[in-house]
């Protein structure tokens, strides 16, 4: 399932993302980095064409067909800061994903949307109502993934990807398509590893 699919990270680059969680530690932004260039090397193995990444607070950005060696660049290019409005660029991305669908250019096992975010959405209700709406519009579970990857530990956060990964069904998702990550259940593991299991799941 994991080949002739496609994938699409998107990146928190609020304020927060410039705190260092533990002392003497990377930002969670040099994190970031490091753990995007190991997904998107990964995913070049698998998918040649590149990944879509996204970089979000108040307003996103869209950078198609990121190889590993392209990395570098998105990351120049941003600095953290700002709001967390995640509403807007998942709707962005599914919409691409469902023009592309209508246009005969997804693959044919559909398509995993990792989310790496470390605070509470500004527009909650607006994050379930969006994910709601994409679990009508598929035929079957599987075509469409998205996985929210929690850096930090803040709780409000916590609580809030707890609830997309187990309530939207009651709430009128046709499907389960959420999978949330927090730090907790990271354990050991780097982030970049956690990004690769989300793939591989």
């Amino acid at each position: 399932m994991i080949a002739d699919r496609d994938y699409t990270l998107i990146i928190d680059k609020s304020g927060s993302m410039s705190i260092t969680d533990q002392p003497g530690g990377k930002s969670r932004w040099a994190v970031m980095q490091e753990s995007t260039l190991a997904l998107a090397s990964k995913c070049q193995e698998l998918d040649p064409d590149g990944i879509t990444v996204y970089v979000f607070s108040g307003k996103f950005k869209r950078y198609n067909n990121i190889t590993g060696n392209k990395v570098k660049q998105i990351f120049q290019e941003n600095d953290p800061n700002g709001r967390t409005d995640l509403a807007s660029v998942l709707k962005d991305a599914l919409n691409y994903y469902f023009e592309r669908k209508e246009e005969g250019k997804t693959k044919p096992n559909g398509e995993t949307i990792l989310v790496v975010t470390d605070g509470e959405p500004d527009d909650r209700k607006a994050v379930m109502k969006t994910i709601i709406e994409a679990s009508r519009r598929i035929e079957r579970d599987e075509e469409l993934a998205i996985s929210l990857i929690q850096v930090g530990t803040d709780p409000d956060a916590t609580r809030f990807l707890k609830v997309l990964d187990d309530e939207l069904q009651s709430a009128g998702a046709k499907f389960d398509i959420v999978d949330t990550i927090t730090m907790e259940d990271m354990e050991d593991l780097t982030l970049a590893e956690v990004l690769l299991n989300a793939i591989a799941d």
